[in-house]
């Protein structure tokens, strides 16, 4: 398990300047991201270094990431509360 710190620190990256997806990062660190694998855990650390826009693109399913774990953490972030 990860130490507070660092889960606070993961939340407060997953606030972006688009308001839609801190509505999808945020609710999902907070409610499923502690029960993730550790190789899901780094990739969705990894992925809050992409572009809002990015990010966006793929929880809208409008792309999909070329990475299979990186699609594995997108497509639990679209079950957990929805596509945008």
């Amino acid at each position: 398990m990860d130490s507070p710190t660092h889960l606070k620190h993961i939340y407060w990256r997953s606030r972006r300047g688009m308001l839609e997806l801190e509505l999808k990062l945020v609710p999902f660190v907070r409610d499923h991201y502690d029960a993730l694998p550790a190789s899901e855990q780094t990739t969705y650390e990894n992925m809050l270094e992409e572009e809002d826009w990015q990010l966006f693109d793929w929880l809208q399913g409008r792309e999909v990431p070329a990475d299979d774990l990186t699609r594995t953490v997108v497509d639990k972030i679209i079950a957990s509360n929805g596509r945008l």
